[in-house]
């Protein structure tokens, strides 16, 4: 009986210590138990260590939950764990996926909005980066409440959905990303800005009203002062500020934006054509990046009333009405000839 009890004894510990082996040898073997190229996995917030082990093995990321949870001890990782969607796509070693955990690799895609974009174009870059469709997007700038704070007349986003680079889960919505574009131009518009504006007599939506203009007419950094300069010293003497990018939201407002502007478009009936009314249009006509917003706040100290482009990028300024004429007649007229 003795010598019963003592070969079952050592059979379970050859079958323990077999175990042990055959788990520490596939935690150095890479493994890939899924089909295709990619397998992504969602890690929610809160998920006990069993939980994460049985979604990473059903996924095929790792061999088994047990696996995963013996390179979990032997790394002493299980505190660092972090929730979020991770992408797999290569054979990985159970540490090295309890690594990439721990070190929150979680997967993200990036989606940039450059400066001088409208809300409708924002959610067409939305759409076309498969995060979402364009109609939901604009639909979630509507939610002017996010900037009240702000600018109490918003009745839309227009202006204030941020430009930048943003780096998102795949399953951000467009609800979530018109906050987070709200929140990054919250903190670009400092107090330093916004007092800037105010010793100019400009209301905040005034100041960004101003910055889309600047935006849409230069992408010279050097030239976005001296814009700014122009159309400060109009709004001083009363004098419209025939901005074509007005004419060209107002167009777009109305649906009739083909992607030229002819001479009878001037003459459209809207608050936001600056050469039929004078002063700002009523709100933004597209999002201004900070070197604009700072040059509404800082408009150089200049002279000229009107300019023109070279059609190089850069423009001629002027400060008489014959000077400008005569920059028109060698900048566009004349080039415009065949």
């Amino acid at each position: 009986m003795k010598r019963l009890i003592t070969w079952a004894l050592l059979l379970i510990l050859v079958a323990v210590a077999a175990s042990g082996v055959w788990a520490y040898v596939n935690l150095g073997r890479p493994f890939k138990g899924y089909e295709g190229a990619e397998q992504f996995v969602e890690i929610p917030a809160g998920r006990g260590l069993s939980g994460i082990g049985k979604s990473l093995a059903d996924a095929g990321v790792v061999r088994s939950s047990e696996t995963f949870r013996l390179a979990v001890w032997l790394s002493g990782s299980g505190r660092r764990l972090q929730a979020g969607e991770y992408r797999f796509d290569r054979p990985l070693t159970a540490a090295e996926v309890v690594d990439k955990l721990a070190k929150g690799e979680v997967y993200v895609r990036a989606v940039t909005f450059r400066e001088g974009l409208t809300v409708r174009e924002m959610a067409v870059v939305f759409e076309t980066s498969g995060f979402g469709t364009a109609a939901d997007f604009i639909a979630a700038s509507k939610n002017a409440s996010l900037i009240t704070d702000l600018d109490p007349e918003a009745r839309d986003l227009e202006g204030y959905l941020f430009p930048d680079t943003y780096t998102l889960p795949r399953s951000t919505t467009a609800v979530q990303l018109v906050e987070r574009m709200v929140n990054r131009f919250q903190k670009a518009a400092t107090p330093e800005l916004r007092e800037a504006a105010t010793a100019r007599g400009l209301s905040l939506r005034q100041l960004v009203t101003l910055a889309s203009l600047v935006e849409k007419e230069t992408a010279k950094a050097e030239e976005r002062p001296v814009v700014s300069g122009v159309y400060t010293n109009r709004l001083k003497i009363g004098m419209g500020l025939q901005c074509d990018p007005t004419v060209i939201y107002a167009l777009m407002l109305a649906g009739r934006y083909d992607g030229n502007i002819r001479k009878g478009d001037l003459q459209i009936d809207s608050p936001y054509n600056t050469y039929r009314y004078a002063g700002l249009p009523p709100g933004p006509i597209a999002a201004p990046g900070e070197a604009s917003l700072h040059a509404a706040a800082n408009p150089a100290d200049v002279p000229y009333l009107y300019f023109v482009s070279r059609n190089d990028g850069s423009h001629v300024f002027s400060t008489t009405l014959d000077e400008h004429n005569r920059n028109v007649n060698e900048f566009q007229r004349r080039r415009s000839k065949p």
